[in-house]
């Protein structure tokens, strides 16, 4: 998540200006690379416990990967850190954890394993990023790359039972659906939410609910976006999904419908949610109050709405109807590890 996903803060609070005047938002894909690999062909292979998994759960980008190491069980051979949903100027920051540091890291702030591979980093400090724990350094913020690896590089290492998310042979198809689905919808709630321009805003409006049309067209008569399993194409998804009401809908003015009033993908989302690895990451709580504090250039008033009330989620869905094996040959992750479960006043349930 770059800064214009408001990742990262180059500037002062009361500055957090992610609304250029007169322009398209634009989204800054400039990562780091370096990717963790089975041959360690970058110089950093794949090495159960040496590696360190950053995210916000407030963050959609941050949740892929969460829901992505669950479902293939790698919580044992990569561990977690978890940001707060806000933060300062600076950078996201480890005030969940006693005395604000990472226990692992020992660090206060994600910066600093951004500065300690690259002195003054001169790009948006973000999450997910994978941390390497020996030197400290940043390995790689490369979000789509990132949860691709896992599938494919850590494969050694995935629980009995864990689902293909990226089969070879839907590869092809599953990167054409999620390229759409990236354009026009993960970053187009940014491009209405962040638009400097009416031109620019309804452009990216229109684009953004053709694709949810598209989508809806698409999934009636299929169960997951591609195949008859759960894949990398869902997860990217959902994660959108799953704060349209909460945030998008209003905060971004993405506002034709709510996601509760287009049937097809409320349902979609629902039976996603209601899958193990899924809906038990989602931290509503810290969904709001990262975009309504941290965006005060849309919310200057810091106000973050009480509702919508999220127990509508567990509603049946009824897409069993429509077939399909959620985690294919395979089966549902554990529950989450004690120290990883949401606070119960935060999730549904």
């Amino acid at each position: 998540m770059t800064k214009s996903d408001s990742d990262s803060n180059q500037t002062a609070p009361e500055e957090n200006s992610y609304v250029q005047p007169g322009t398209e938002y634009t989204r800054d894909t400039r990562y780091i690379e370096t990717r963790i690999t089975a041959d360690g062909r970058d110089g950093y292979p794949v090495e159960p416990g040496r590696y360190r998994l950053v995210v916000a759960r407030a963050c959609p980008w941050a949740n892929r990967a969460i829901i992505v190491r669950r479902l293939l069980g790698l919580e044992d051979v990569l561990s977690m850190g978890v940001c707060g949903p806000t933060h300062d100027q600076r950078s996201w920051t480890f005030d969940l954890d006693p005395g604000g540091v990472d226990p692992v890291l020992k660090i206060p702030r994600i910066q600093d394993a951004y500065f300690a591979r690259v002195p003054d980093y001169p790009r948006g400090i973000t999450v997910p990023a994978i941390v390497d724990i020996p030197s400290g350094q940043v390995v790689t913020n490369d979000f789509p790359q990132m949860t691709l690896d896992l599938s494919t590089e850590w494969k050694q290492y995935h629980r009995e039972g864990a689902p293909d998310l990226y089969p070879e042979d839907l590869r092809t198809e599953i990167d054409e659906v999620a390229d759409l689905v990236f354009r026009d919808v993960n970053n187009g709630v940014y491009r209405c939410g962040f638009a400097g321009s009416q031109d620019a805003y309804e452009s990216a409006y229109d684009r953004l609910f053709d694709r949810l049309d598209w989508l809806t067209e698409r999934l009636s008569g299929q169960r997951f976006l591609v195949g008859d399993t759960i894949t990398e194409a869902d997860v990217r998804l959902f994660t959108t999904l799953a704060r349209f009401d909460a945030v998008y809908h209003g905060h971004f003015k993405c506002n034709r419908s709510k996601l509760t009033e287009m049937p097809v993908l409320w349902a979609y989302a629902r039976d996603l949610f209601q899958t193990p690895g899924f809906g038990d990451t989602i931290d509503f709580t810290h969904i709001k109050d990262h975009y309504y504090v941290v965006h005060t250039d849309v919310n200057p008033t810091g106000i973050v709405p009480k509702g919508p009330d999220p127990k509508n989620w567990l509603e049946p869905h009824g897409r069993e109807k429509l077939g399909g094996r959620p985690f294919g040959a395979g089966t549902p992750p554990n529950p989450p590890k004690p120290e990883e479960v949401v606070p119960a006043s935060h999730r549904v349930g």
